[in-house]
């Protein structure tokens, strides 16, 4: 059990490291919010979520309902019950029903693509052995972006707040390169967000997310439906 938590650790060790960065960004983009460094510390120790936690920010800051919070991060976040399912495939004897529920918290895109490439079946000790590490890099990273936040000049924060919009070009990018499926509903979806950004500005910025979402992922479902197979497969060209 021992080994495979240090196992677990080492294999957290990169991904916190990451998180260290991207979490910095989200510190100082939640005191810029107005909210306190407390707050944002919270914020991270209950949610691991990038993208759920900056959609959270900019809804509390906007003065957002509770409604719009949960449809929010429903749609952002659904996706950890996925890999969640997909991870309970792999697991070994020593997964109890409350150390899945333990497990589950835990759940990120990095976590899911480490442990699902592990051979073998996985360990409970093993995944709370990459989940404690990766959770202190994330939380440690807020608490220090946010004491920068409130310390450091505006025209500095500012220009370090970009990393995490950076982390999500970094995310979108790659497999936008490679599948004209994900291209066309990314695309689609800023579209969208445009025009409740500029055009009808009385529709909430929560609900303009869960609209934006919803509606390019089913324009993409009819655009480039599963069963046609090569079609997601095809290569966009480079430039």
């Amino acid at each position: 059990m021992r080994s495979q938590f240090l196992k677990g650790m080492s294999h957290g060790i990169p991904i916190a490291l990451g998180y260290l960065s991207v979490s910095f960004g989200f510190g100082i983009l939640a005191v810029k919010s107005g909210l306190s460094i407390l707050s944002a510390a919270v914020i991270s120790i209950t949610n691991l979520t990038s993208a759920g936690q900056a959609a959270g920010v900019a809804i509390i800051s906007a003065g957002g309902s509770l409604t719009e919070m949960a449809l929010t991060q429903l749609v952002i976040n659904i996706r950890y019950a996925l890999m969640a399912i997909s991870l309970s495939q792999k697991t070994d004897g020593s997964f109890t029903l409350g150390k899945r529920l333990a497990a589950a918290y835990g759940i990120t895109d990095e976590i899911f693509a480490v442990a699902s490439a592990q051979p073998g079946r996985l360990r409970a000790s093993y995944m709370y052995g990459i989940i404690s590490v990766s959770f202190l890099g994330w939380t440690a990273g807020t608490i220090i972006g946010a004491s920068a936040g409130q310390l450091l000049p505006a025209e500095l924060t500012d220009a370090m707040g970009i990393v995490l919009y950076g982390m999500f070009l970094a995310i979108i990018i790659p497999p936008a390169r490679k599948s004209r499926a994900v291209l066309s509903v990314t695309v689609i979806a800023a579209g969208i967000s445009l025009i409740f950004r500029y055009l009808i500005t009385v529709v909430s910025g929560g609900f303009a997310v869960i609209i934006s979402a919803a509606a390019a992922a089913a324009l993409g479902a009819l655009l480039f439906p599963a069963d046609t197979g090569e079609t997601d497969k095809e290569e966009v060209p480079q430039s």
